[in-house]
C-alpha cells in the first residue's frame, strides 16, 4: 500500500553513508526495497526500488569504470560511496546510479525500476500521462524521467535531501538474473548481477531469454 505524506515524514530518513560504503554486489541486492525520494519543487516523489544492477569495475567489463578507465564522466565512480551518478545514453535517456564501496573503487548499482508510493501524479506529468501505470517507473530512464532526475544531478550526495534514499519493506521474494544490454561485456554478461523484487509490476524484464528488450 502507498505511504501516506504522514507516515513518510514520520518514519523515513535518509540511509547514511555507511549503507553504500561496502561491497557493491551487497549493496546492490540491499537496495530492493528502499525507497528513492526526490522533494522537486512542492513535491515529494517517493518510490520503491524493485530493480536494480551491480556494476563492479575496474575488473568488470560492463562497468564504464572497466580497466581504471577514469573520464569526465567516469570519475564520480571513484569518488565517495552515497554519490549520484547520472549519464546519458542513446541520445535520450538518463540513468541513475549510486557510487558504492571506498574511494577509488569504482563501483556503481544502476537503478533500474521502482514502485511509485506518493506523488503518483507529479511522476505521470513528467512522462506525458501513460495510460499503463505501469510504465511510468519500469525502467532506468522512464524512472528518471518520471522523478526529474537528469545529469544535473551527477555527483549529487544521496545521504541527505533532496533526493535520497530511505529504509523501506524488504521485498519477501528476491530473483536474481544476468544484467540488461551488456552483450558487449564477453562472459561478464553472463554473471547474475540484477536483482529484482519477483512480486512487483514494475519489474522492466522479468527473468528469461525472451523478455522483450526495455532501455527505458
Amino acid at each position: 500500500m502507498p505511504l501516506s505524506k504522514n507516515e513518510f515524514t514520520n518514519i523515513h530518513k535518509p540511509l547514511p553513508r555507511e549503507f553504500f560504503a561496502r561491497p557493491v554486489l551487497t549493496v546492490a541486492k540491499e537496495c530492493l526495497g528502499n525507497l528513492l525520494v526526490h522533494e522537486i519543487g512542492n513535491t515529494t516523489l517517493v518510490a520503491r526500488i524493485v530493480e536494480v544492477e551491480a556494476y563492479r569495475g575496474p575488473l568488470d567489463r560492463a562497468a564504464h569504470s572497466f580497466g581504471g578507465r577514469r573520464t569526465e564522466r567516469t570519475e564520480v565512480m571513484f569518488g565517495q560511496a552515497g554519490i549520484a551518478y547520472v549519464f546519458f545514453v542513446y541520445g535520450m535517456h538518463c540513468l541513475f546510479n549510486v557510487v558504492t564501496g571506498n574511494r577509488n573503487e569504482p563501483q556503481a548499482v544502476l537503478i533500474r525500476a521502482a514502485e511509485p508510493q506518493y506523488g503518483q501524479a507529479s511522476m505521470s506529468s513528467r512522462r506525458g500521462h501513460p495510460k499503463d501505470i505501469r510504465t511510468l517507473t519500469n525502467g532506468p530512464g522512464r524512472l528518471c524521467q518520471a522523478f526529474g532526475i537528469d545529469r544535473f544531478y551527477n555527483g549529487t550526495d544521496l545521504c541527505r535531501p533532496p533526493l535520497y534514499f530511505a529504509q523501506g519493506p524488504a521485498p519477501r521474494v528476491i530473483e536474481q538474473s544476468p544484467r540488461i544490454g551488456v552483450d558487449y561485456a564477453g562472459t561478464w554478461a553472463e554473471r547474475p548481477w540484477r536483482w529484482i523484487d519477483a512480486e512487483s509490476p514494475f519489474v522492466s524484464r522479468r527473468p528469461g531469454p525472451k523478455g522483450p528488450r526495455q532501455i527505458g
